[in-house]
């Protein structure tokens, strides 16, 4: 009779354990299922065209945008139509007014500082929007805003008063893009927050050397960066050591080379 009691100890002992181990493993697969459903990333929608220097094409579903377009419309040849023109500064590099002729803008909205609209003739747009330094608005569900782009070094304030060009940051979708215009590492590049894709210039003597960009990308950490506008009076800037210097301090920061020239 004890022998039969012991044993019946024993058996439910080891259901009760059985039981618990069920329940550790049915909650051990669940915390993991929810952390693998964190680390969940979003890719992408964007698609970038590098066309010269700083003109580029993004298009983000059936928005179309041209940034900086010069170079004639051969070099948009290929190209759907803009839909948003962004325009930094009044530099040849950057505005084109023979360019901006030549394209198809029917369905566009122009985005530019006060300088650049003051050079413009009329063209065939649906409107055009003047955007100072610190402003923002929204076309087309999108949100631009403007951001300061100068000269900090003394030898180089000739080139790129503050006040006179925009950068920019477009929200499409998800994503926050930065483009720079032509600036150095300005404060207000430095306090940039969460930026997905971020296009830095960098050359000289009209920008900034590649030293200052990785510096300012490091401050305002983007997911990507971008170099970009990087042929100056003596040539090409070193991006290859601009990456080098970025990831040598920060490895998470995805530098990317796109084809320019």
């Amino acid at each position: 009779m004890k022998n039969t009691f012991t044993l019946l100890i024993i058996t439910l002992l080891s259901f009760s354990s059985c039981k618990n181990e069920s329940q550790k493993t049915t909650e051990l697969t669940t915390k993991t299922e929810v952390s693998t459903a964190v680390k969940t990333e979003i890719e992408s929608d964007l698609k970038i065209t590098p066309i010269n220097h700083a003109t580029m094409v993004l298009e983000y579903g059936d928005t179309v945008i041209y940034t900086d377009p010069v170079g004639g419309s051969d070099a948009f040849k290929g190209q759907k139509k803009p839909t948003i023109v962004l325009i930094t500064d009044i530099h040849g590099d950057h505005l084109s007014e023979e360019t901006l002729e030549a394209l198809d803008l029917s369905n566009a909205i122009v985005v530019m500082p006060k300088a650049v609209a003051e050079k413009l003739p009329e063209l065939n747009a649906i409107e055009h929007i003047i955007l100072d330094n610190g402003k923002t608005t929204t076309v087309k569900k999108h949100t631009i805003e403007a951001i300061p782009m100068y000269n900090l070094r003394e030898e180089a304030l000739k080139f790129h008063e503050k006040g006179r060009g925009n950068g920019y940051v477009i929200t499409l979708g998800e994503e926050r893009i930065y483009i720079s215009g032509d600036t150095e590492d300005i404060p207000e590049m430095r306090a940039l927050k969460d930026i997905d894709k971020a296009f830095v210039c960098m050359n000289l003597p009209y920008t900034m050397p590649i030293e200052s960009a990785a510096n300012a990308v490091l401050a305002f950490k983007p997911k990507q960066v971008y170099p970009y506008h990087f042929r100056g009076t003596e040539g090409f800037s070193d991006v290859v050591l601009f990456k080098t210097m970025v990831n040598n301090s920060n490895k998470n920061i995805e530098v990317i080379q796109l084809n320019w020239y």
